[in-house]
């Protein structure tokens, strides 16, 4: 049960129920598509006709369309099904990272349209320029494609999602920049931002197949350039009073560990973000933040790093169990806190699970306050690559085919 703020609420209407169970059809459509009025009203446990103003509305909307199959009924009538419209309607995502910044332009139903990627500069005002150029060259290219309804800003850092302003970002060395309102003026299309971990976390509840309480109730936790987790909770995002929750890469692990890039010591993310695995392949102290930028001209990236371990190199073998050692002991502290009913990891660190797998585990159960805690599952994200990506054009649907917001 949730307690009504009555500070900030949004009154019911005569139109509320309406539009929540508009979302409703729009949402089983798109699960079971193709399906007729008839299979919607079933699943709904409502009659036919409750059904039939909606799918009206949906259809003037431009939001679903109507096509048919060769399948018939038993009366011989060929039924008219519905279809989520997706191919002609566009959205962007763009991943952001300290290691570099890619683009993806992709339909609304995930179908990848264009690409494009660049090196991230650092200065805030230099990256608003050379985004602003790359996105308007993805967007010409896509104009006979469709139309893009939107933008979507994956960055590694604290957003508030009231105005978009990127509080913190570590790695990328930024404080209060205000990214998406300079982009959203300079390219004309709406522009959402959000925290890359969270956006994970939508890109697997809108793109991902886990059913049932694991689908609304998990924890997506980010290894790459550095850690965060995005909280899922009965189906929504949870951000806490000042939309910071979630930060668990920066929880201390040793007060007096390695330098973290947000300038604490100790941290999960100085254990376990992809330049912590990779010094220590290399012997490197992790100790100021010339010692970050040195990684990022380094020739040993995390991939060369998994692959010198397959090779048979004994130093980088070692340096990607200390890598899961540190990261069961993370997730446990995840678990610990949170409960939740499973952990998702993504990263380039997934490329390496079976390598260390074994001592996430060990270290998962040596922290884990109950057994039943210790056996919560934890899986590797599939698709890491585009998952970031994905995140951004998840932005983009999410509002409309997000549950309408009622107090």
């Amino acid at each position: 049960m949730r307690k009504i703020n009555t500070k900030s609420f949004r009154r019911a209407t005569r139109t509320t129920t309406r539009e929540i169970n508009r979302q409703i059809v729009l949402n089983l459509v798109r699960e079971h598509q193709p399906i007729s009025r008839a299979e919607l009203a079933r699943h709904m446990g409502v009659a036919r006709g409750s059904v039939t103003p909606l799918v009206k509305d949906l259809l003037a909307d431009g939001l679903i369309y109507e096509g048919t199959t060769k399948a018939v009924t038993s009366r011989g009538r060929r039924p008219r099904l519905l279809y989520v419209r997706t191919r002609d309607r566009l959205a962007i995502g763009v991943d952001i990272r300290y290691s570099g910044t890619s683009i993806l332009v992709a339909d609304f139903a995930g179908q990848e349209i264009a690409s494009d990627r660049f090196a991230t500069p650092l200065v805030p005002e230099e990256m608003v320029t050379r985004l602003t150029s790359r996105l308007r060259g993805v967007k010409e290219k896509c104009t006979d494609v469709g139309e893009c309804e939107g933008v979507g800003l994956v960055v590694p850092g604290i957003v508030d999602p009231a105005t978009g302003v990127v509080l913190r970002a570590p790695t990328l060395g930024w404080r209060e920049v205000d990214l998406r309102g300079a982009l959203a003026a300079a390219i004309e299309v709406p522009v959402y931002i959000e925290r890359d971990a969270v956006a994970c976390a939508m890109a697997h509840m809108w793109m991902g197949h886990t059913p049932g309480e694991k689908g609304d109730n998990f924890v997506y936790l980010t290894v790459s350039d550095g850690v965060g987790t995005g909280l899922v909770v009965n189906g929504g995002i949870l951000r806490g009073a000042l939309s910071t929750a979630g930060e668990f890469g920066h929880i201390p692990l040793n007060i007096d560990g390695p330098r973290c890039a947000c300038g604490a010591r100790g941290c999960l993310e100085a254990y376990t973000a992809n330049p912590a695995t990779v010094a220590r392949y290399l012997g490197r102290e992790l100790d100021s933040a010339e010692a970050y930028a040195a990684l990022r001209f380094s020739d040993v990236d995390i991939r060369g790093v998994i692959a010198r371990a397959r090779s048979g190199d004994a130093a980088a073998s070692r340096a990607l169990r200390e890598t899961g050692h540190y990261l069961g002991l993370g997730i446990a502290n995840l678990i610990n806190a949170v409960s939740p009913a499973q952990v998702v990891v993504g990263g380039e660190i997934t490329a390496a699970w079976d390598l260390i797998e074994t001592f996430i585990r060990e270290s998962l159960r040596s922290r884990a306050l109950t057994t039943a805690s210790a056996e919560t599952p934890v899986v590797i994200e599939t698709n890491e690559d585009l998952l970031r990506l994905r995140g951004g054009t998840s932005l983009v649907l999410a509002p409309v085919l997000g549950a309408p917001e009622v107090a």
